[in-house]
């Protein structure tokens, strides 16, 4: 049973960095296709960063451009997002995901906004 769960998230001030855990289970991290993203309260689920199977498949939005950074640690089976310099808009609920389907790559399934699997998310929320 595929599964993913995130941790991290809180309630931060802006300017400060917030790192994010997704724990998978029922696949390993480095075999699929997995990135983040987040949805705001009234607006649409928008994506963060993906990181694909091949080496150098990752692919930032702008907004995440420069300040944050996605990685993913085999031995501990998760994905990571290291956010710095936070701001207020950047408060939403991020959800990591991931996707099995053969030949998704991260401009796929983060441009599409697309996976097979998510995860419950968890809050951030940066007070200005």
């Amino acid at each position: 049973q595929v599964q993913l769960v995130e941790s991290g998230g809180g309630l931060v001030q802006s300017g400060d960095s917030l790192r994010l855990s997704c724990v998978v289970s029922g696949f390993t991290v480095d075999h699929w296709t997995i990135g983040w993203f987040r949805q705001a309260p009234g607006k649409k689920r928008e994506e963060i960063s993906c990181i694909g199977t091949t080496e150098g498949d990752i692919y930032y939005a702008d907004s995440a451009k420069g300040r944050f950074s996605i990685t993913r640690d085999k031995a501990k089976n998760a994905l990571f997002l290291q956010m710095d310099n936070l701001k207020s808009e950047d408060t939403a609920i991020y959800y990591c995901a991931a996707d099995q389907r053969f030949n998704v790559g991260s401009y796929y399934m983060c441009g599409r906004r697309t996976a097979t699997h998510w995860g419950q998310g968890t809050q951030v929320t940066v007070a200005s």
